[in-house]
């Protein structure tokens, strides 16, 4: 009779316990919908950059040096002249290295030093894009023999990504809209939002003129986008 007594206790306890387990997770773990959403938005960019700098040769280092200097100088006036600030102009190569004679495949001879080459190069950014082309004119006509790299960028994308993050958004909403209407479900309240990797604007290179003695050369900028992506989820009902 205890014994019995017993077991219908423990039976009882057991099945509390599980019904209590049970009303819990359907507490801890509401039924839910996962949604990515996407939202990109383009713009005109607004300042460029690129690589300007000289190179020259000499028979001795110094020589070389001297010449280089010269040029230069003559750059950083011609950048100073066009309002491009200190803050836009930075050195990014600076080299000096010896020329040896070149000999003929057929014919052996010793290692010789019969010059020196020196390299200075800087990065420029030119905060309003449509003096793009002035500028490389006017540093090509002020000594500059070596220019490359043009790029275009969106100065501030902070606008642009506030409007790519809330179609991001819109388009998760539209997407759990139409499939919670498709399987017979109700949307209920958000219960969480992540934010995915953003990507910023996408690097676009300028078309130059084949000929640097055109003034100015033509640049042409495009467009650049700005993505945004966000993972949205939501209780159903």
């Amino acid at each position: 009779m205890a014994s019995n007594l017993r077991r219908l206790v423990l039976f009882a306890a057991v099945a509390a316990f599980a019904a209590a387990g049970a009303a819990f997770a359907d507490q801890a773990a509401p039924r839910s919908m996962t949604m990515s959403g996407q939202g990109m938005v383009s713009a005109a960019p607004d300042e460029a950059g690129f690589t300007a700098g000289v190179t020259t040769q000499g028979v001795t280092a110094s020589q070389a040096l001297a010449a280089n200097s010269r040029a230069m100088n003559a750059v950083f006036a011609t950048l100073k002249k066009l309002d491009i600030p200190d803050k836009d102009i930075r050195t990014s190569n600076f080299s000096l290295s010896p020329q040896y004679q070149v000999c003929r495949p057929d014919v052996s001879c010793p290692l010789r030093v019969v010059g020196y080459e020196v390299s200075n190069t800087v990065d420029v950014t030119v905060e309003d894009m449509k003096k793009t082309g002035a500028v490389l004119d006017a540093l090509v006509s002020s000594g500059s023999n070596q220019i490359g790299g043009i790029s275009f960028s969106i100065h501030d994308t902070k606008p642009l990504l506030a409007q790519a993050r809330a179609a991001a958004v819109q388009d998760a909403i539209a997407r759990a809209q139409t499939y919670a209407k498709a399987a017979g479900v109700t949307l209920g309240p958000i219960l969480s939002i992540q934010e995915g990797q953003n990507e910023g604007p996408r690097p676009v290179f300028a078309m130059m003129a084949k000929s640097m003695e055109a003034a100015p050369p033509p640049i042409a900028g495009g467009e650049q986008s700005v993505s945004a992506n966000v993972t949205i989820t939501w209780e159903i009902k």
